[in-house]
């Protein structure tokens, strides 16, 4: 094992140990760009399967297209991504979308630097730029976006309340919030299902608190002055495939070659523990959110 993988595989360990503002940090800095199971792009995302994608690669890129899609994003829009990843979908985005500028937050440095690297290398940094941050702590000042994407980031963020209140604060009136994010459901859950629950959470260090289902979502974002929202069910189109892809993908050699020995491990007994789970366990949601005009809100009083 090399100083770099057992570094890594300490920090996976430690991350019950540490208290809970470094420990997202502290998971994807252990994760790096070297535990992905994309073949030759980085994404984060479980993906978007529904027309059947070849790999994970074209499944998330599928994702990234689709929250687009459902923020309507256009040439016109100043746009800010909450929790980047690696880049791969700002990139997509300023490729396909031409929005004005793409300003991204990240918590973790290590993810920063590489995308800011990668970014450069594509000659994308006139519209993309990135910086290390919290999200629920905007760094950004009122009205300054017409559009907020959160890609499968939000149910780290502690709270997603919090971030909610800050993305209302810096969309302009009329501006869009949308996210694609794993939540709980409304369904009462057996005991092992809650135990797989607690490990799977403790794992990828989501906060008790922001385990609701789509109905408590959708409140939360009014109570922060969004109207409308929408909140859409896509799950039978991302984890079960995503779930199956994954499973045959960590046995290729390429994937058993730069993974993590650990994080190889904990994610193969997550797929193996997740197949005797109830289906509805957890859920996965499409959000639209808009933040009324000035127009619109008189009305609303």
């Amino acid at each position: 094992m090399s100083p770099k993988t057992l570094t890594q595989s300490l920090t996976l360990l430690s991350l019950a140990f540490l208290p809970w503002p470094g420990r997202v940090r502290a998971l994807y800095r252990a994760l790096s760009d070297r535990n992905s199971l994309c073949r030759e792009k980085l994404y984060l995302n479980l993906g978007y399967w529904k027309d059947r994608a070849a790999d994970l690669d074209a499944a998330a890129e599928a994702m990234a297209d689709l929250l687009a899609r459902t923020a309507r994003l256009t040439t016109d829009d100043e746009v800010l991504d909450a929790g980047f990843g690696f880049a791969d979908q700002d990139i997509f985005w300023a490729e396909k979308y031409h929005p004005k500028v793409i300003h991204g937050i990240n918590i973790s440095p290590e993810q920063v630097r590489q995308a800011q690297a990668r970014i450069h290398e594509r000659g994308c940094g006139s519209v993309i730029r990135l910086t290390t941050g919290d999200a629920t702590t905007l760094p950004f000042s009122n009205e300054s976006f017409d559009v907020v994407l959160a890609l499968e980031s939000a149910f780290h963020f502690h709270t997603r309340q919090d971030f909610f209140r800050e993305a209302q604060r810096v969309l302009r009136p009329g501006g869009r919030l949308a996210l694609a994010d794993l939540t709980a459901t409304g369904k009462r859950l057996a005991f092992k299902d809650r135990c797989a629950e607690l490990i799977g959470r403790s794992f990828w260090q989501i906060p008790k608190a922001n385990l609701y289902p789509s109905t408590a979502y959708q409140e939360r974002l009014a109570a922060c002055g969004f109207a409308p929202v929408q909140v859409s069910s896509i799950w039978p189109d991302v984890y079960p495939p995503f779930a199956d892809y994954a499973r045959t993908r960590l046995q290729d050699q390429d994937v058993i070659r730069r993974m993590s020995p650990l994080f190889r491990r904990l994610l193969s007994s997550s797929l193996k523990a997740r197949r005797k789970l109830s289906p509805e366990a957890m859920d996965y949601i499409l959000v639209l959110a808009i933040k009324p005009s000035s127009q619109d809100a008189s009305k609303q009083r």
